[in-house]
């Protein structure tokens, strides 16, 4: 049996895409015992929402009216994620890993260095360089031409019972345009960029992408769950 189910849903809802991952969640909680499959929903949102963590203040980084959000197309919801807002439409790459973190050994801030490490992997596989920001959670590239970095990868979750929810939004092929919307994670004077923004006519298709994001993610899942089982590195009797 696989380790990590990987479910690709192509377009969908935020709000059906949130009813699916708490499916997934107690799901997973109840196979814990059983050491059973942990999951990964992949998918791209459509209609386009802006979401809004609780954080407080966060509502402030909405820069357009509910009016002209909605003359857009736009939704806009709460989340109960970390982070502050970001957007979510056509040609960006949402990931929500539904992992067990306990049964993985890790916690919130080695598992989001989990999912940095899968992306970073994932951009230079395609020929992308992308770092960690100390002071900023999320994937990096640098600006062409100018002092800075430019997010391409945003990261918020939420964990029950050490089970995750939520994950990452990575910027594939989307329209750019969008994220004048909003302050993006909250951080001003950031910019945000995208792998067709990088790569051009080599960027690759989203399903190339899936493919090897769930590639990735499978073998670090892996990787930890083989570490628990055998911490010490010792050749079973």
């Amino acid at each position: 049996m696989q380790l990590l189910q990987v479910q690709d849903l192509g377009k969908m809802s935020y709000a059906s895409a949130l009813q699916l991952q708490r499916q997934s969640h107690a799901q997973v909680l109840a196979g814990r015992p059983n050491r059973g499959q942990m999951q990964l929903l992949l998918l791209e949102h459509d209609p386009q929402v802006i979401t809004v963590s609780r954080r407080p203040n966060a509502a402030q980084n909405v820069l357009v009216s509910p009016q002209r959000l909605a003359d857009l197309g736009i939704e806009c919801v709460e989340t109960d994620r970390g982070g502050d807002v970001t957007w979510h439409g056509p040609g960006q790459l949402v990931a929500y890993p539904i992992l067990d973190l306990e049964r993985m050994g890790l916690r919130i801030h080695g598992y989001m260095r989990l999912l940095e490490a899968t992306v970073i992997q994932l951009l230079a596989d395609f020929g992308v360089e992308s770092h960690r920001d100390s002071a900023a959670t999320g994937v990096w590239v640098r600006a062409k031409n100018q002092e800075g970095n430019m997010k391409i990868c945003a990261m918020g979750v939420r964990v029950s019972r050490w089970v995750c929810m939520h994950g990452l939004a990575l910027n594939v092929s989307p329209d750019l345009d969008a994220f004048k919307l909003i302050v993006p994670c909250g951080l001003a004077q950031r910019g945000v960029t995208s792998m067709r923004e990088c790569l051009g006519e080599k960027c690759p298709s989203m399903d190339e992408v899936k493919e090897h994001l769930a590639r990735i993610l499978a073998q670090a899942v892996a990787s930890h769950i083989a570490a628990e089982i055998n911490p010490a590195g010792q050749v079973p009797s």
